[in-house]
């Protein structure tokens, strides 16, 4: 596999971003709620139409100054990116961080510890029958 290849595999398209008020809005109200330590996680399932699962992050001002926000944005982007051959199913997910949040101690390793096994919940509530696919 060349470096090309790499890249490509693991790039993160528009495709997989939620880009405006209402695509948020619909998660939130109608989507289930997971929770981890760190996180809320928002998950809805949409009407399947094969293009793949679709992230939206939403960072108040409380959790700190635009380049802390930034940050976790950034860290939950490359989970998503580095994960996204583990999601099968048409969703939309919004990852909001609690406020208790520590902004500049977050890393990656903490956001994947946190968000797996619920990515991993959330695939298993949303699958269509019980023999779906395992992660």
């Amino acid at each position: 596999m060349t470096g090309t290849e790499l890249k490509t595999e693991y790039k993160f398209p528009q495709e997989h971003k939620l880009k405006n008020r209402n695509q948020f809005l619909v998660c939130y109200r109608q989507g289930q709620r997971y929770l981890t330590s760190n996180f809320i996680l928002f998950a809805y399932n949409r009407t399947p139409d094969n293009l793949g699962f679709r992230l939206g992050t939403a960072v108040t001002k409380k959790i700190g100054k635009a380049v802390y926000r930034n940050r976790i944005k950034r860290i939950i982007r490359e989970f998503f990116r580095l994960h996204q051959h583990r999601i099968y199913l048409d969703l939309d997910f919004v990852v909001v961080p609690k406020k208790r949040i520590k902004p500049a101690q977050v890393d990656y390793w903490q956001v994947e510890k946190e968000i797996s096994p619920a990515l991993t919940r959330i695939q298993k509530d949303f699958s269509p029958s019980e023999n779906g696919k395992e992660l």
